[in-house]
């Protein structure tokens, strides 16, 4: 049997750049992202029966892989051409749709799980670009290459996304201190809504002529994913804290809808519980929102007042790894 373990993500910076639709019409995406200890979990093994045995929120048994009704795993199997007679289950920490990039932790996963299974030599910058080309150029899904990236590699991490559709991956050399307080200062809490990252996206891509008028804000949400870099680098974490609201304001101004309404109401009232600044984490319509706060107990009676539950977390500095192989 084969485990592999692979991390969720929190964007702190710049996020919405790594979208094809942006970085490939305004030469390069940059923004800062960070793994977390909310992790997928993909287990594969020998199957003896002739035909492929899935396990996820649903039970497949097919003979054929071009039958298989999950898309991820479908496409997976195929680009590794894996024959019949194998067994893949699936767990995770966290629901699906919340925002914190599950479907490329999911994807970079079992990649991870099948090479190894195959004695294939593949490092992790490698099954991101795979991952990476799976979802967005495979299956056509309105997603960044964000989640794939900082999934395979961990860490805190600048990522550059070329119009090329090369990707350089910068790990932030962060101080002991901003490394600790960050884990201590950054808190997450679920709002209860799910929804499809590729469905809410699709309101950003080139088709619609979205991304044309939103150009302007993202090239600014571009911008704040250097300051928060600079930020870090420098421990101005008062000022990190700052420039997360903003980023939400632009994400907002984006988004308008009335569910976006309620979440900017949650921000405005963490904020003056005691938060220095916070923002929705993902694509937007729901998930998580995440605050930066030295102050938390007033912040998170306000949380609790609001029936927004809290998931804690640290930094997952590993990346996506094998935790069983037998």
């Amino acid at each position: 049997m084969i485990i592999t373990r692979t991390p969720l993500r929190i964007s702190l910076g710049g996020g919405g750049t790594d979208l094809p639709s942006y970085y490939r019409v305004n030469g390069h995406g940059f923004l800062i992202a960070a793994a977390i200890t909310r992790h997928v979990y993909i287990a594969v093994n020998d199957n003896f029966d002739n035909d492929y045995l899935l396990k996820y929120s649903n039970i497949e048994r097919v003979t054929d892989a071009q039958s298989i009704k999950h898309p991820l795993l479908r496409e997976c199997i195929k680009a590794f051409d894996i024959p019949s007679s194998i067994e893949i289950s699936s767990m995770a920490d966290i629901p699906a749709g919340t925002g914190l990039g599950s479907s490329g932790s999911f994807t970079v996963g079992l990649l991870k799980a099948l090479a190894q299974y195959q004695h294939r030599s593949l490092t992790n910058e490698q099954i991101a670009a795979e991952a990476a080309a799976i979802e967005i150029d495979r299956l056509g899904e309105n997603v960044g290459k964000q989640d794939q990236y900082i999934a395979a590699t961990g860490g805190i991490t600048a990522l550059t996304f070329r119009d090329d559709e090369s990707v350089m991956i910068e790990p932030l050399d962060l101080s002991r201190t901003v490394r600790q307080r960050l884990q201590e200062d950054l808190l997450l809490f679920y709002t209860g809504v799910r929804r499809s990252a590729s469905e809410v996206l699709r309101g950003e891509s080139d088709s619609s002529g979205a991304i044309l008028r939103s150009k302007p804000s993202l090239n600014e949400t571009r911008e704040i994913g250097y300051a928060t870099r600079d930020l870090l680098l420098k421990g101005d974490l008062t000022s990190f804290g700052q420039v997360l609201t903003h980023q939400w304001h632009l994400k907002y101004s984006r988004q308008p809808s009335d569910l976006h309404d309620e979440i900017n109401d949650i921000i405005a009232a963490g904020i003056t519980h005691g938060a220095l600044g916070g923002k929705l984490v993902g694509a937007g319509g729901g998930g998580f929102i995440l605050f930066f706060a030295h102050q938390k107990l007033a912040l998170r009676e306000e949380m609790a007042r609001r029936n927004l539950t809290e998931v804690p977390f640290g930094i997952d500095y590993e990346g996506s790894c094998v935790i069983v192989a037998n």
